[in-house]
C-alpha cells in the first residue's frame, strides 16, 4: 500500500494511512465501530483520547484528562504517554489504528494497536514496547483516564493466606460507567482494574524482564458499550459469552470421588461407568454423559516426579494411558476426564518431597505456580494427556484451597498467617499474576492440540470472567465441597447463601453459567422422590452449564435414578438459556423466597424456592429488568408450562411481556415455571419418570 506523507492538518476522514514525525501529525482521527468509537487528538506530538462514543445509546463519554498508558518500573519510577511523542500513525480501515511513539529520554519505542472486533463488538487496545537496553517493567496501565462516570462494581479485596472462606482477591474484574453504559478492563484473570477519585485504571503486572532489542506486548484492554447503563452487566456478559475460549455447552459428568474416594481403580471406575450409563442413558433416555471423571487417586504419588515427569499413572490401578477406560467410554459415546492439582494439593502432596529434593521450587506446603521445572513438566503432561484422549481437566488446588493459600513472597515460606496483612497484598498479587500467566499459557497450548477440551479452575482460583478466555468454568470459591445440613432445605440454603453473597451482595461480575458448585449429590437412598426432586430442580435451576453428579452409584434405588434422569433431561431442555442465568428475590440467609431465572431466544424459566416453614406470597414482572431479552417484541406471548404440576396451579396458560405473576408458595417448596414463545413445552417424558419413581418407591 502506498504511504502518504501529510502536512499538519486536521484529519476527520474515517480512513487514512499516515506516516508522521513528531512535527508532522494528523490532529484528529477516529477509530470507528458499529457499537463504539474512540476519538483521538494529537497536539505537539502528544496523543490523548478525547471521546468515547456509544452508538447504542447515542451518548458520549468525555475524559477530563489522562494518559494512553503508564509504565511502572521496578525501581519505582514511572513513564507515561506524556513522556512519548507520536512518530507515525496508520489507519487502513475505520476499525483499525496503529500508533508508534518514542521517548527521547529513555530511547523506548512504543506501539499502540487499537482494533474494533465485529464479533465481540468491542475495541481492544494493546501496547508493545522496545528498548535497546531492556526494561525492568513492574506493571503497565493500558487505560488511565479521569472519567466522572466511572465506577467499580466489585470492591472486595481479601487476599489471605490463612482463613476459611476468606478469599476475595479483587482482581480480574471489569469497570463500568454510569449514564452512558460502557465496560472496561484488561483481558487477563489477574488484571488490576480500579476506579479511584474518578480515575479509571486498567492494568496488569509484568512477570518478565523485557529483553534488550526485543519487542514485548501487553495483554489487551477492552472497551464495550450497552444501549443503557442500567443493563451494562448484561452487555458485559454478552461480550464474555462471545469471546470465551469455547462456546457455552452443557457438560454433564459422573465423578468417582463419592463412590471410591482415593481408592479408585480401573475395575471400580468402569463398574460405576457401566451402572450410570445403563440406568440413565439406556433405561431412561438421558443423552450420553459428556465425561466420566477419575478423581484423586489415579496418580502414582510414590514415584519421583522429577525423574518420571509429573502426574504419572499408578499402573497398579490403571492401564497405560488409561487405554482400557477410554475404550469403554468411547463405546458409550462419552469421554474420559481427570482430576489434577496443579499445586499438588490433597492426594498429590506426597510427591512434593522428592521434587523439592531435586531442587524444584516448592512453597509451604505445595508447589509454586511459577517454578520453572515443575510448570514445564506440568505443561508437557497436560498436553500429552489432551492429545491422547483426556477431554476434561478438573484443576483442583491452584493457589491453595478453602482454608489456606500460598504465595511466593520474599522472606516467607508461602502460607504463614502473617501474610494475611494487607501490606503484602501487592507482592501477593504479583505472584498470582505470574502464576496465572503460566497457567493460561498452558491452557492455550492444551486447547491448541484439543480445541474441545473442558477445563475447570477449582480450589485456589477466583471469579474473574477472563478465566473463560482459556478455561470453561471456575469454582464458586468460599464454599465447602459438601453442602452440609440436616436436610435438603439446609443443603440448598448453604449453597445459595454463597451464590447470593457473590452475585448480589458482593456484586461479582461472573456469569452463573460458568460456576462449578459441586452439586448435585446423592449419597444414600430412602428419601421420597418428591424431596429429591425438589432439591434437584432447585439445584439445576441455578443455571450452571457444568453438572457433575456426585453419587454413591451402588446405593441409588430405581426411584432415585428416575428422579436424577428427570432433572438431567430438564437441564438439557433449558440449557440454551443458562448463559443468561441470574438470581432474583430475597436473601437465602434470611430465608426469604428467592430463585433463579434465565431467558434466551424462545425459552425462559423461573425457579422460586420458599425455604421458610411458613406459606409465603411472591410476585415478579416479565420485563427486561427480570431478564427477558431486550429485543423481544412488546406483544410477545409466552406459553407457561412446568414438569412439576403443582407449580402452575392457579396460573394462566399464557403471559405477555409486562404481566405480573403472583404465587402462594408452600413451605420448603421449590417451584419451576417454564416459558416458551411458539408453543407449550412437552414434559410427558419427565412425567413418565415421575410416575415410575412413585411406583418404584412404593416397592
Amino acid at each position: 500500500m502506498q504511504m502518504m506523507l501529510l502536512k499538519p492538518i486536521t484529519l476527520i476522514s474515517p480512513i487514512a494511512v499516515l506516516f508522521c514525525t513528531p512535527i508532522c501529525y494528523a490532529k484528529v482521527f477516529t477509530l470507528k465501530g458499529d457499537t463504539v468509537s474512540r476519538e483521538f487528538d494529537i497536539t505537539d506530538g502528544q496523543l490523548k483520547t478525547t471521546k468515547i462514543i456509544n452508538h447504542l445509546d447515542g451518548k458520549t463519554l468525555l475524559p477530563a484528562q489522562g494518559q494512553e498508558f503508564v509504565l511502572h518500573l521496578k525501581d519505582g519510577k514511572t513513564l507515561s504517554s506524556t513522556n512519548f511523542r507520536v512518530k507515525d500513525a496508520e489507519q487502513t480501515k475505520p476499525g483499525s489504528l496503529d500508533i508508534t511513539l518514542h521517548d527521547p529520554s529513555s530511547g523506548i519505542e512504543a506501539k499502540l494497536a487499537f482494533r474494533y472486533s465485529e464479533k465481540d463488538q468491542v475495541i481492544r487496545k494493546t501496547l508493545s514496547l522496545h528498548s535497546k537496553e531492556g526494561l525492568m517493567l513492574d506493571r503497565v496501565e493500558l487505560e488511565h483516564m479521569k472519567l466522572a462516570q466511572a465506577y467499580q462494581p466489585y470492591t472486595q479485596k481479601q487476599i489471605t493466606a490463612k482463613g476459611a472462606a476468606q478469599w476475595r482477591p479483587g482482581i480480574g474484574q471489569p469497570l463500568y460507567t454510569k449514564d452512558s453504559g460502557s465496560f472496561w478492563g484488561v483481558e487477563f484473570p489477574a488484571s488490576v482494574n480500579t476506579v479511584k477519585d474518578s480515575t479509571l485504571s486498567c492494568s496488569h503486572y509484568v512477570s518478565e524482564t523485557l529483553k534488550p532489542n526485543a519487542w514485548w506486548s501487553s495483554h489487551s484492554s477492552v472497551c464495550g458499550t450497552s444501549d443503557s447503563a442500567d443493563f451494562i452487566k448484561d452487555a458485559f456478559f454478552d461480550y464474555i459469552e462471545n469471546s470465551r475460549a469455547h462456546p457455552f455447552r452443557l457438560q454433564t459428568q459422573y465423578n468417582s470421588w463419592f463412590d471410591f474416594g482415593p481408592g479408585v481403580t480401573k475395575d471400580k471406575f468402569l463398574s460405576s461407568v457401566k451402572t450410570v450409563n445403563e440406568e440413565l442413558v439406556n433405561k431412561r433416555g438421558v443423552p450420553a454423559l459428556s465425561a466420566y471423571v477419575i478423581d484423586d487417586g489415579w496418580q502414582d504419588k510414590g514415584a519421583d516426579w522429577s525423574k518420571t515427569g509429573v502426574w504419572p499413572i499408578n499402573k497398579s490401578r490403571f492401564s497405560e494411558d488409561f487405554a482400557a477406560s477410554r475404550k469403554v467410554l468411547k463405546g458409550i459415546s462419552s469421554d474420559l476426564g481427570l482430576w489434577m492439582s496443579p499445586g499438588c494439593l490433597f492426594g498429590a502432596q506426597a510427591a512434593i518431597p522428592k521434587m523439592k529434593a531435586a531442587g524444584w521450587q516448592s512453597l509451604d506446603p505445595w508447589m509454586s505456580m511459577t517454578g520453572e521445572d515443575y510448570m514445564n513438566s506440568l505443561e508437557k503432561r497436560m498436553i500429552y494427556l489432551a492429545e491422547n484422549g483426556t477431554e476434561f481437566f478438573k484443576l483442583d488446588g491452584i493457589f491453595g484451597h478453602l482454608n489456606t493459600r500460598n504465595f511466593v513472597v520474599e522472606g516467607f515460606k508461602g502460607s504463614e498467617k502473617e501474610l494475611n496483612d494487607s501490606k503484602y497484598d501487592e507482592a501477593k498479587v504479583r505472584y498470582l499474576s505470574a502464576g496465572t500467566e503460566r497457567l493460561t499459557e498452558i491452557f492455550r497450548k492444551v486447547r491448541k492440540v484439543n480445541p474441545d477440551v473442558f477445563i475447570i479452575v477449582s480450589n485456589g482460583a477466583w471469579l474473574s470472567p477472563w478465566w473463560l478466555h482459556t478455561a470453561d468454568t471456575s469454582w464458586m470459591i468460599n464454599a465447602g465441597d459438601a453442602a452440609g445440613g440436616a436436610d435438603r432445605t439446609a443443603e440448598l440454603l448453604y449453597r445459595d447463601r454463597v451464590y447470593h453473597d457473590l452475585a448480589v451482595s458482593e456484586n461479582t461480575q461472573f456469569p452463573l453459567s460458568a460456576i462449578f458448585n459441586h452439586e448435585p449429590k446423592k449419597r444414600k437412598t430412602g428419601e421420597t422422590p418428591e424431596v429429591f426432586r425438589n432439591y434437584l430442580y432447585a439445584n439445576m435451576a441455578r443455571g450452571t452449564g457444568f453438572v457433575e453428579s456426585y453419587i454413591k452409584t451402588q446405593k441409588l434405588s430405581q426411584a432415585d435414578w428416575d428422579v436424577l434422569a428427570e432433572g438431567l433431561l430438564w437441564a438439557h431442555e433449558v440449557a440454551p438459556t443458562f448463559p443468561c442465568a441470574r438470581m432474583h428475590g430475597g436473601s437465602p440467609r434470611k430465608k426469604e423466597p428467592y430463585g433463579y431465572t434465565a431467558w434466551k431466544g424462545q425459552l425462559g424459566y423461573v425457579s422460586i424456592f420458599n425455604p421458610s416453614k411458613e406459606e409465603k406470597t411472591y410476585k415478579f414482572t416479565l420485563n427486561r429488568v427480570f431478564g427477558l431479552p431486550a429485543n423481544q417484541a412488546a406483544n410477545s406471548e409466552y406459553f407457561l408450562t412446568s414438569p412439576i404440576e403443582e407449580s402452575t396451579k392457579g396460573l394462566k396458560n399464557t403471559y405477555k411481556i409486562g404481566d405480573t405473576i403472583e404465587l402462594t408458595l408452600k413451605p420448603e417448596t421449590n417451584y419451576i415455571l417454564n416459558f416458551q414463545l411458539d408453543k407449550p413445552q412437552d414434559w410427558s417424558a419427565l412425567k413418565r419418570l415421575q410416575d415410575a419413581a412413585t411406583e418404584h418407591f412404593k416397592k
